[in-house]
């Protein structure tokens, strides 16, 4: 049928296709769109967050979590690495965010604390990931899965501690202008 057949006949017009990006309407990547390490941090977020609020035994959080939908997908050894890393390293983590803080850790959402301690673990750990991936991937998950501005305060402390932890790669970034001074 043409366009005028379609009017004669009084079909509606087909609606624009939508582009696709690989973004959903809240801006967050689609999950066909997420890495394994993203998915990962996913279902470590998820972990730390039962760990934080519910005081939960991180073996029965890591079988819970396994057993999720999707997880298959995840990079098990990143998740691995995250959860228990988080968890083992807590009080060192702690230290490291608290003095970038302008409240105290009672007063942050504990998805906004478990984020922080992934961006955190990660600077210190998984050297392999560049800082500024680290950094997106947890204002990302901020986004998803925290509060409005939970984003902003995440990528206020990790940009903050960014410096400290990764100093050699930030001052690079800088230099080269990949990075704000």
């Amino acid at each position: 049928m043409t366009e005028d057949n379609n009017k004669a006949a009084g079909a509606k017009p087909r609606p624009a296709r939508q582009v696709r990006t690989g973004l959903t309407s809240t801006g967050a990547r689609k999950a066909s769109a997420k890495s394994n390490r993203s998915r990962a941090r996913e279902f470590a977020l998820q972990a730390l967050y039962q760990h934080l609020v519910g005081r939960n035994d991180p073996t029965e959080i890591d079988h819970f979590t396994r057993d999720l939908a999707g997880f298959h997908k995840a990079d098990a050894a990143h998740y691995d690495a995250l959860l228990h890393g988080s968890i083992e390293g807590a009080e060192q983590l702690d230290a490291l965010i608290r003095p970038l803080l302008d409240r105290k850790f009672e007063e942050i959402s504990p998805i906004e604390h478990a984020v922080m301690w992934i961006g955190v673990y990660e600077f210190q750990h998984c050297l392999d990931v560049p800082w500024r991936v680290v950094l997106n991937e947890c204002i990302e998950l901020a986004k998803e899965f925290g509060g409005t501005d939970g984003h902003k305060y995440v990528n206020a402390v990790l940009n903050g501690l960014a410096p400290q932890l990764r100093a050699a790669e930030v001052e690079a970034d800088r230099a080269s202008g990949k990075a704000r001074a």
